[in-house]
């Protein structure tokens, strides 16, 4: 609104200096109505304003509004998905999801289970290590046809021995009857501990696997 002369502004109190202060710096629609009407009674009478600019004042006051009106539907849109969103993922808590990861959970008693996609019928082999990297087990499932293999460590480590709870490295190769191999992405199942509500979403607090975005799980059991 350039053409209001900042001198009538500041006649009714609406520009800079010290009673501007004590107010809202954005002009509400009264504002806008008072400035537009000691406008008019300013005016040259022998350079009257034009119809043009009388309206477009009226058009950027009507988008302004329409822009904060907009704005103001948005966030309460947008926080009420929030807590939406953190509801459902409280129904979530203490059961078994299914997402991608290349480590899993050993309990203290059972065993970690998970699967993988096999392209083509074959032998799937697993490598299992610890935190340090180094192979603790392997075991190997037959795959009959192209789909989900799943499979199941009992814990135990090359002797048969079980080993301590915690979380350890999955790897695993699909080996062809034709002799091809080719590495598989790994998917295990974890319990969900707790959700939390970052700056880009949900994530699941998994027990022994740390956070993951809800984004990730492709299975709640």
């Amino acid at each position: 609104m350039s053409t209001i002369s900042s001198d009538i502004a500041n006649s009714l109190g609406l520009g800079g200096g010290k009673a501007a202060d004590k107010k809202d710096a954005s002009l509400g629609q009264a504002d806008f109505l008072r400035l537009m009407t000691e406008q008019l009674k300013h005016q040259d009478p022998l350079k009257p304003m034009e119809n043009s600019a009388f309206l477009g004042q009226l058009a950027q006051f009507s988008t302004v509004q329409g822009i904060q009106d907009l704005n103001s539907s948005v966030n309460g849109f947008a926080n009420a998905m929030a807590s939406d969103q953190l509801l459902r993922g409280a129904n979530l808590v203490g059961r078994d999801v299914v997402l991608p990861s290349a480590k899993l959970a050993l309990p203290s008693e059972g065993s970690a289970t998970g699967l993988v996609a096999a392209p083509a019928a074959g032998i799937v082999n697993f490598d299992v290590t610890d935190a340090n990297g180094e192979l603790v087990h392997q075991f190997s499932v037959p795959a009959t046809a192209a789909g989900e293999v799943a499979f199941a460590w009992d814990g135990t480590d090359a002797a048969g021995n079980r080993l301590p709870a915690g979380t350890y490295g999955i790897a695993a190769r699909h080996l062809a009857g034709s002799g091809e191999s080719s590495v598989l992405s790994t998917y295990v199942r974890a319990r969900v501990d707790s959700v939390s509500v970052g700056s880009d979403g949900l994530y699941l607090d998994l027990d022994g696997l740390g956070t993951a975005p809800i984004g990730y799980v492709l299975r709640v059991n």
